[in-house]
């Protein structure tokens, strides 16, 4: 598309175009309660987005669309898969997961080019001794920070053979972090619950705030998403070793997501009945 429009007579023209296009399929999204039908469309869509993203790199409502699409494409068809099939084919299993691993990295990449177009300083350390603060995340690039920090973050799950993708934890934390300071109720609780995840897996990270990050996730939320519910069980729960409340809450999360018909909410909600099955071999 992008080759197309720009082969107009006037590239200026084209390239108004092009912007237009971006603006229109940014806005868009695969609003489909079908699993399967959703997987297959979004695939299309994320590669069309893509190629636009490349002569838009500083597009940032397309940078988070793109980055958001690849980041949940990883989770729900690739790393989720990989958790149910492991039982019967750890090959299976394991291709999956690097797979997964792959795409949470492009989902990263493809954030972390357009949020370093606005701010080349964006992941650079502060020297306390130069009392300089660091500048504030734009408000309209919250929602690209928190795809890339989860993208990330998913990526560093996946890869712990990995020690110099390990190693990039902090830089995920402190994306995240910005992103919750100029906004702490980004998503309904998502970003809050993402900083609960993040701290629990930082070296040295504080149990006492990472529940307050997940109680604030909750108090955002008003417990109306599930995807608030599961985070909290396979975090705080797991990493308590508290088996009450991790069936407690994942059954939280499948009685939230019932009454849900968006794709999140069904994907959660198999989330959640998955992980109560596997109860006994977590615990």
């Amino acid at each position: 598309m992008a080759l197309v429009l720009c082969s107009l007579p006037a590239c200026s023209v084209g390239h108004h175009l092009l912007q237009q296009a971006a603006d229109e399929i940014s806005q868009q999204s695969v609003e489909e309660e079908d699993i399967g039908l959703a997987r297959e469309a979004s695939a299309f869509y994320l590669k069309v987005a893509e190629g636009m993203l490349r002569a838009l790199p500083q597009h940032v409502p397309l940078a988070q669309s793109v980055t958001s699409g690849l980041t949940q494409y990883a989770y729900a068809f690739l790393s989720t898969q990989a958790d149910r099939v492991e039982s019967q084919s750890l090959q299976q299993a394991q291709a999956l997961r690097e797979r997964a691993a792959r795409m949470f990295e492009r989902a990263k990449n493809q954030g972390l080019r357009t949020l370093m177009i606005q701010d080349p300083d964006l992941l650079k350390p502060i020297d306390p001794s130069l009392r300089v603060k660091q500048r504030p995340l734009k408000p309209e690039a919250v929602g690209l920070a928190y795809w890339t920090a989860a993208a990330w973050g998913g990526q560093i799950s996946l890869s712990t053979d990995s020690p110099e993708v390990v190693a990039d934890l902090p830089l995920a934390a402190s994306l995240a972090h910005q992103a919750w300071q100029v906004d702490p109720r980004y998503g309904n609780g998502a970003l809050a619950s993402l900083m609960g995840t993040l701290e629990l897996a930082r070296p040295g990270g504080s149990r006492p705030r990472a529940l307050q990050y997940f109680d604030q996730a909750m108090q955002v939320s008003q417990g109306q998403n599930p995807g608030v519910w599961v985070a909290k069980a396979e975090g705080w729960a797991v990493d308590q070793q508290d088996r009450l409340s991790f069936e407690a809450w994942l059954t939280k999360a499948i009685e939230v997501s019932a009454g849900k018909r968006d794709l999140s909410s069904q994907i959660m909600r198999e989330r959640a009945q998955w992980l109560l099955s596997q109860a006994d071999n977590i615990f």
